[in-house]
């Protein structure tokens, strides 16, 4: 899975060596400190589905959509917050919980309200730089210090965060709810679904401990703000508005990939058999015989809906995924090119055709790759992986000034510090003064120096 800002597809290796999701690389792996299992997920359909469903509030607010970044986190609590500048998260439980389009949108409404509040979670103004991995890290080991009361501070990411760090007070929480419930209204959208999450959280919050969801630790409630909502949903002129055109399709659309790539094959196939013929059934029964691995009945099943939907990019980053990784990567080129052409904004299908082109081994097609990843780290700097794969592209490609520079990025972006440094040192020496990636070595040099050991 990878866009708007990203976009590839889940990787079954990925998948069966981290259990989790991820288009194009291997997941990565959070710090001790953050909840066990969880991890992050970039999917270029469903972070672009996500910034449909959501582009009217942010447009309410007064944000530029293009502007603010979507991740998933794969976890099964509810959950979602705001960190690191224009950039929300969302647990992929959430998303699989949410009953209606209308539930994930005020929940999105509200997390935006944090953004316009000025609430935005960071660490220093590291927090802001940080990269996707390390921002998951320590926020959800933040929570977990506080679900625990232990009050200790967290120890890795930046070596930032007390307990208090994560949690918002209720006042800014009441001004992020007055502030949903005006970006609803102005887009004439229900807070009927925000009103229906509070009242699931609600009566979870009596529990104590690891039962209560992560949403309870991170957004204190209290029975003040449930009836707030209710009071708005009485008399806003939007409360019995109809969902969106085309939202439910959309929402059916991320859960029902969401669980293919999450749920054991065989659950998927039950759940979808082959006398269901609609699209979103075709589309799981692929992805199921991608995991299993059966590619016999995976590449049919993914031909078919590329035949009747050209025009979909998805189908064909689909079919690169499932070429590319049962080891028939020149195969794999030509749908990933395909899928970069009929989506050429989104970043993340660039970063998985670019994987492919290095893969090759061919020189021409490494230069390609080049080029892309470049054009994609100005969208994708923050993900970490665009800057490994570009230093593997400059080393095959004899720019080692170059090379040096990615990793420094690279370094910069998980918050290594020895690394960065000594990276940037090396690509100094390595690169011509007065040129654009010269300096840029310079700013991450004195970057760097400002990261805690």
């Amino acid at each position: 899975m990878r866009d708007n800002k990203r976009g590839a597809a889940l990787s079954r290796r990925a998948l069966r060596t981290a259990a989790a999701l991820l288009l194009v690389a291997a997941m990565t792996a959070l710090s001790g400190s953050a909840r066990a299992g969880a991890s992050s997920i970039r999917d270029a359909e469903i972070e672009s589905d996500i910034r449909t469903l959501s582009s009217p509030i942010w447009r309410a607010a007064g944000l530029d959509p293009g502007d603010i970044a979507v991740y998933l986190i794969q976890d099964s609590q509810l959950n979602s917050f705001v960190a690191g500048g224009q950039a929300i998260f969302i647990n992929t439980g959430l998303i699989l919980r949410a009953e209606t389009p209308n539930q994930l949108i005020g929940v999105i409404a509200h997390e935006t309200g944090h953004i316009t509040g000025g609430h935005i979670l960071r660490a220093k103004q590291a927090m802001r730089n940080a990269s996707i991995e390390t921002i998951i890290a320590m926020v959800l080991g933040t929570a977990a210090s506080v679900a625990g009361g232990s009050g200790a501070p967290l120890l890795g990411a930046y070596g930032v965060g007390q307990r208090s760090f994560m949690r918002f007070s209720i006042a800014q929480e009441a001004t992020a709810d007055h502030a949903a419930l005006n970006f609803l209204d102005r887009s004439c959208q229900s807070a009927r679904g925000l009103l229906r999450f509070f009242e699931i959280l609600q009566s979870n919050e009596l529990l104590s401990g690891d039962r209560q969801e992560s949403w309870v630790h991170t957004h204190p409630l209290n029975s003040q703000r449930a009836q707030y909502l209710r009071d708005h949903v009485q008399r806003a002129r939007c409360s019995d508005a109809p969902e969106p055109p085309g939202s439910a399709e959309i929402m059916r659309r991320i859960k029902i990939k969401l669980q293919a790539f999450l749920d054991a094959p065989s659950t998927t196939l039950a759940s979808y058999p082959e006398t269901d013929s609609s699209v979103t059934a075709r589309y799981a029964r692929a992805i199921a015989y991608y995991r299993i691995p059966d590619l016999g009945r995976a590449l049919p099943a993914i031909d078919g809906l590329i035949r009747d939907f050209p025009n979909n990019p998805y189908y064909r980053e689909l079919k690169g995924q499932m070429l590319f990784e049962n080891g028939r990567g020149r195969e794999a080129i030509r749908p990933y090119e395909d899928a970069v052409r009929l989506a050429p904004s989104a970043a993340l299908l660039r970063i998985a055709l670019s994987q492919v082109y290095i893969e090759t081994g061919d020189p021409v097609l490494n230069k390609r790759a080049i080029a892309h990843l470049n054009d994609a780290s100005r969208e994708e700097g923050r993900d970490s992986q665009v800057w490994r794969f570009l230093a593997v592209a400059y080393g095959r490609d004899n720019q080692i000034g170059m090379a040096a520079l990615s990793m420094a990025e690279q370094s910069l972006a998980t918050g290594k510090k020895k690394n960065a440094l000594q990276e940037a040192t090396r690509a100094q020496r390595l690169l011509a003064r007065n040129t654009p990636a010269f300096s840029r070595a310079e700013d991450i040099h004195r970057e760097a120096e400002r990261l805690d050991d």
